[in-house]
């Protein structure tokens, strides 16, 4: 590798680097942390997210650090609940604790891409409301990414939540006829590369027992670092 192209990859890393860092310190309120559990106030828990609904508390965790971010009203009581115990312990209790009985949580692996596999596109960019699209994908209130048939009749998609400026994150779902054919996996690469385009970093979250999503990630170019989310969600 010449000199100058190893200062131009040098300088690409440090951009998404700091891409990653705005995103998560926007995110959360908070970024990075020390050692262990950190429970910080952030405004966004308190407002709707992307698609309208709330989000009260989303964590982030890696390398025995962690930062739980909650409504500033919330920290107090959250900081008791969780004290001196395991996560599996208080997880459940976290959606009452943040005044969302009715809400569940969720845990998972967080990934991010710097590097879209290079796979061949194989969507167009529609907006949500293209016949046949299902409802998830109706939630989006700009383009989606879908594939679909020589018919017209809608085989996979991809939409894009926008947290903030610096980070984007991918959601792709495909119907069972379709699966089989690479169709997730080219079309999250896909919409990665268009969210570095726009100069956010991508982002894909999943259940960590959902292996077939995991190797849409690593198929696509998010390679599981060891990071996990977490977080209490609407159903």
């Amino acid at each position: 590798m010449h000199g100058s192209e190893r200062v131009r990859r040098a300088y690409r890393d440090h951009v998404l680097d700091r891409r990653l860092f705005l995103h998560l310190a926007t995110w959360l309120g908070q970024w990075p942390a020390a050692p262990g559990w950190h429970v910080v106030r952030s405004y966004r828990r308190a407002r709707p997210a992307w698609d309208g609904r709330l989000r009260p508390a989303i964590g982030v965790a890696v390398d025995g650090s962690a930062v739980l971010s909650v409504a500033p009203e919330r920290v107090e009581a959250v900081r008791a609940l969780i004290r001196g115990r395991p996560r599996d312990e208080w997880l459940p209790a976290l959606p009452a604790t943040v005044g969302t009985p009715e809400f569940t949580t969720q845990a998972g692996a967080f990934r991010w891409c710097t590097d879209p596999a290079p796979l061949p596109d194989v969507g167009e960019w529609l907006p949500p409301t293209v016949p046949g699209a299902p409802p998830w994908l109706r939630l989006f209130d700009r383009e989606v990414l879908v594939v679909r048939d020589d018919d017209g009749a809608y085989l996979a998609g991809v939409g894009i939540k926008r947290h903030d400026a610096y980070g984007h994150e991918l959601a792709v779902g495909t119907t069972k006829a379709a699966r089989g054919r690479g169709l997730a996996r080219r079309l999250v690469a896909q919409a990665a590369r268009r969210v570095l385009d726009e100069g956010a970093i991508p982002t894909y979250l999943h259940d960590a027992d959902n292996h077939a999503s995991a190797r849409v990630a690593e198929a696509a170019g998010f390679p599981d670092r060891g990071w996990t989310s977490f977080g209490v969600f609407p159903h």
